[in-house]
């Protein structure tokens, strides 16, 4: 998932306001519309997020559309409820939909094995790749450890290269007993399917999903959101403010968290949701097949740990969606966050046939969820049953915490440093075999770093003896990264070493 110009944030409200509520919406719900704007603009003041935009549907009806504050800091252009967000992991639940289309028209099935559909594809326990299946994929129990593959995105490997790669992974957790959050675990269960239809995801998604829902903004492609007139850009806050400093590019797990969109166009899918699969009377995505994404799959209380018999109510993952309940109903959600600048989220409560959607163009500090979840306290009590915002802001910040444990940037270098050998003695070919190859250079008197996988060129810095750093911002962590030469014939790079081990080997002859 990771993380910004400092002009005044703008909170304009977009031209385009909330569809009149219906006659028949219960007074509870018609309350808590009313006060949407001022806790939007309230959430917005607080967190600096540049912008909002949020849908709300209600008995098969979209009760509500609107877009708050500005696209992108220092520009005029406001949200809108047409205004494309990319939308991370809130991809996951539309690509559990496009799956649900494929098993209900009977091209593919939920238990049907990977190893039959992509015969190519393996995971380092051969037993596990003879059995796992879509749902173990979907549903994240497939024994890969959470975040497999994600560096090797940060680092401009391709989608085809991750998936094959996963191969030199250790399995962290027993198969269909562990939970782990794995993008690129639920991206291979849909490009199984996908060379198994025989048409690329992007396709299948487009064709069978957005199109047929007049999902004319909705996208798989990063070239779209890249290239829509009306998109949101992504932000972190620096010193407290928004400012645009990346993009995301996510067509690698396009499943997972590549999919961009627009408060209006996931207001037809949440109908879709909520009315078992039928959208303006047609039966869309089978009502069986899309069911079982909401039916509980897999414990998620303790991510990484086996999971005994017993799990609370609200912690159990179905196919790309969170299924717990509220007050002992159904409940199904899902949020995305990159941490270079989106947040989003979405629930439904389909007792209720109520749905909501938020998304944001700013890092996650917790302020979609926090809209979301206040509206529905207003809509069953009246009020706010606490303070959301103030809760999950420090969840999210142990997250980002967490993606940069390692960052140098925030240390202080030893006085006086140990002196570093003489660079030569540092140059190479050194190899990892789930990384590939990279390459230590001495040029005009500076030590350079090539990485995988095309020879990205980095500058090293001295640090400390045999250490060195680089800089290098990712999804998944800081800006200042330690390099360190254990021997002569081993480095390793720290920020490598999340999943894998991180250490290079020196190839010889090099």
């Amino acid at each position: 998932m990771l993380k910004r110009l400092i002009p005044l944030l703008v909170l304009s409200v977009a031209v385009c306001h909330a569809q009149d509520v219906p006659a028949n919406t219960p007074t509870e719900i018609s309350s808590a519309l009313t006060k949407m704007d001022s806790y939007v603009h309230s959430i917005m003041a607080k967190t600096k997020v540049p912008g909002v935009a949020v849908a709300v549907v209600y008995q098969d009806k979209v009760i509500f559309l609107k877009g708050y504050g500005v696209r992108k800091v220092g520009e005029a252009a406001t949200v809108d409820p047409d205004t494309v967000f990319e939308l991370a992991s809130l991809s996951k639940p539309v690509a559990s939909t496009v799956m649900a289309s494929l098993v209900g028209a009977g091209k593919i099935g939920w238990d049907d094995r990977i190893a039959e559909l992509d015969p190519g594809f393996a995971l380092s326990n051969a037993a596990v790749t003879k059995q796992v299946t879509i749902r173990d994929m979907f549903s994240h129990r497939s024994g890969l450890a959470t975040s497999s593959g994600d560096i090797l995105e940060d680092l401009g490997y391709s989608r085809p290269e991750i998936l094959w790669r996963l191969r030199y992974l250790p399995l962290q957790g027993e198969f269909r007993k562990v939970y782990n959050y794995s993008n690129f675990g639920l991206t291979e269960g849909a490009i199984a399917a996908s060379k198994k239809v025989g048409e690329s995801w992007e396709k299948i998604s487009r064709e069978r999903l957005y199109s047929r829902l007049g999902m004319n903004s909705t996208s798989s492609r990063y070239s779209d959101y890249e290239n829509s007139p009306n998109k949101a850009a992504l932000h972190v806050f620096e010193h407290g403010e928004p400012v645009n400093r990346f993009v995301r590019d996510a067509d690698a797990e396009s499943p997972a968290g590549g999919v961009s969109s627009s408060v209006r166009d996931l207001a037809q899918w949440m109908r879709l949701q909520l009315n078992d699969g039928k959208w303006n009377g047609q039966q869309i995505v089978g009502a069986t097949a899309l069911a079982e994404t909401h039916k509980p799959q897999m414990c998620n209380a303790h991510p990484g740990k086996v999971i005994g018999p017993t799990c609370d109510a609200n912690k159990y993952y179905g196919l790309g969606w969170n299924a717990g309940n509220i007050e002992g109903k159904p409940m199904w959600n899902h949020s995305g966050a990159f941490l270079l600048g989106a947040a989003t989220t979405v629930y439904l409560l389909p007792g209720e046939k109520l749905g909501i959607v938020v998304l944001t163009n700013a890092q996650p500090v917790g302020a979609p969820e926090a809209i979301a979840l206040s509206f529905l306290d207003y809509v069953h009590y009246g009020k706010e049953k606490m303070d959301y915002l103030a809760v999950l802001a420090k969840v999210f910040q142990q997250m980002t915490d967490e993606s940069t444990a390692g960052d140098y940037s925030a240390k202080t270098p030893p006085e006086p440093a140990a002196p570093a050998k003489p660079l030569s003695a540092y140059a190479g070919r050194y190899s990892n075999a789930f990384y590939g190859d990279l390459d230590i250079e001495v040029e005009r008197g500076q030590l350079v770093l090539r990485l995988p996988p095309r020879g990205a060129y980095y500058e090293l810095t001295h640090w400390d003896g045999d250490t060195f750093t680089y800089h290098l911002k990712t999804e998944n962590s800081g800006s200042r990264q330690g390099l360190k030469f254990t021997d002569r014939n081993h480095v390793l790079v720290e920020n490598l070493a999340v999943i894998d081990s991180g250490v290079f080997t020196r190839v010889a002859n090099q």
